[in-house]
């Protein structure tokens, strides 16, 4: 069924269409989250947002950026509170952009430790979240958030995000093949892709047995990949 997307000013609609753009084009070595982020808060029409990636081999969240969040706190989710996060996991297996308030009730949600002792830090209030996959692989998300005293998120921005998905989708698969590994990690990784063996890889490069191993160890933390069928996936994985 079709969205329509209602108070939306010709600036913005302007934005919006700037934002897909941008992402169409952006090359696979730069970070699609950063190069958009702060235009989607200011599209719709947030105060703070954070990001994240889903780190399967450490079963974290780590690769952090935010828009207008101080980096202590940030810091302070990745090491402390996303193990005490009541929402962050039932809204990620929603797929799609949702309301906190959706999730957990925002009486609720104001008694426990994680809103007190880091949302509330930065002032983050009303919420909407999305996640964004691929089949079963994280790409990346987008958290962002208005201050107590707004206007709570609604059927606008759940459209405006939704309509982005399919955009960012395609920059983070892009993105997702080739960024954060070095030029070694690299062709190490698209040797797997092609089923080569870790001796096979070590023959075509010159490489000692144990360096292939570790190249390929570096390459799976760094994708968040568990295993070697996903480092290949995700480099093979076309558009």
């Amino acid at each position: 069924m079709s969205t329509v997307i209602r108070d939306i000013s010709s600036d913005e609609l302007h934005l919006f269409g700037d934002i897909a753009a941008r992402l169409e084009c952006l090359e696979p070595e730069f970070d699609a989250r950063a190069a958009v982020l702060a235009d989607i808060v200011r599209l719709i029409r947030g105060d703070f947002a954070g990001s994240f990636v889903w780190n399967a081999a450490k079963r974290r969240f780590d690769q952090a950026l935010s828009v207008n969040m101080d980096p202590a706190n940030l810091r302070r989710y990745e090491d402390w509170y996303q193990f005490r996060d009541p929402m962050t996991f039932q809204l990620r297996a929603r797929r799609k952009a949702t309301l906190v308030d959706d999730i957990i009730p925002r009486a609720k949600m104001e008694r426990t430790e994680f809103y007190n002792d880091f949302l509330a830090r930065d002032g983050l209030h009303h919420g909407v979240n999305l996640f964004i996959f691929d089949a079963d692989r994280d790409l990346g998300d987008l958290r962002i958030w208005r201050a107590r005293g707004r206007p709570e998120f609604g059927a606008r921005e759940i459209g405006l995000l939704d309509a982005l998905e399919p955009f960012l989708a395609r920059a983070l698969r892009r993105n997702g093949r080739l960024a954060g590994l070095t030029p070694r990690e690299h062709e190490v990784a698209a040797l797997v892709a092609r089923g080569c063996t870790d001796r096979d890889i070590g023959r075509v490069l010159g490489l000692r047995f144990g360096t292939v191993r570790t190249h390929v160890s570096n390459a799976m933390a760094k994708r968040g990949c568990a295993n070697r069928a996903e480092l290949a996936a995700s480099i093979a994985r076309r558009v």
